[in-house]
């Protein structure tokens, strides 16, 4: 595959690894209206610009936030299970793919392996892309395999010590997307991400794959460690890149 800008010239990946929320399926507003839902469901308000903090934040960590910036810790429970409750509700009325993604996800298949890096459950992310009829285009879907409070330190589990299967942590982490290459049967460098928040950037980034980020920029124009930035998958420099393979 060709280049998709000077950033990335003279490197084409050997797999691909995708978000899922806001890269390929459009549930970020359904995650942001599961978490006015869920605000409402405890009588609290929504705080200003809490949509933004929020991006790309395993649910768990979202729900204690949720309950952090409204003063009511002990909450968090509550809310991170009310929040997937109604996302999960959302999301199976309304299973939309981003613009562009359906296209660029088949042609990528024909040529190479893909995966999927989510900071959701397993469940969210098979659902989603099933309904959506692009659960056949990925060979391995990776999600955490440990809560985020059991994440915030190496463990045994972690560096797969004593035989134990590596525990996975969700991003920032990069376990998930470290995984995903494995999987994909590539070293990390050998990988493109794509992701659409900086918190994706950040733990791609830190698992050693080159990083795509794609829709809008983060507030202040910031793309983080993304070593290039495209405005969504139906643009017309991500269509010519992956039509160029």
């Amino acid at each position: 595959m060709a280049p998709i800008s000077r950033t990335l010239a003279d490197w084409s990946p050997e797999a691909i690894v995708f978000d899922c929320d806001g890269t390929l399926m459009d549930t970020e507003r359904h995650w942001q209206d599961a978490r006015t839902r869920a605000f409402r469901e405890f009588g609290l308000p929504t705080p200003p610009g809490f949509a933004e903090r929020a991006k790309g934040v395993h649910y768990l960590d979202c729900g204690r936030l949720m309950a952090q910036e409204t003063n009511k810790p002990d909450l968090a429970a509550d809310l991170s299970a009310a929040l997937l409750r109604h996302f999960l509700s959302l999301v199976t009325e309304d299973p939309l793919t981003m613009p562009g993604a359906p296209e660029f996800v088949r042609l990528c298949s024909r040529r190479l392996p893909l995966a999927v890096a989510s900071n959701c459950p397993l469940e969210v992310v098979d659902e989603s892309l099933l309904r959506a009829g692009l659960r056949r285009y990925f060979r391995h879907v990776v999600v955490p395999t440990v809560q985020p409070e059991h994440s915030r330190g190496p463990s045994p589990a972690a560096e797969g010590e004593d035989g134990a299967e590596p525990a996975v942590r969700p991003k920032p982490w990069p376990d998930v997307y470290s995984t995903a290459a494995r999987l994909c049967g590539v070293p990390p460098q050998a990988a493109l991400a794509v992701e659409d928040s900086l918190t994706g950037v950040e733990s791609a980034a830190r698992a050693g794959l080159r990083v795509l980020g794609v829709g809008p920029l983060p507030h202040g124009g910031d793309r983080g460690r993304a070593d290039e930035w495209v405005p969504g998958l139906d643009c017309d420099e991500a269509r010519a890149w992956v039509r160029s393979g």
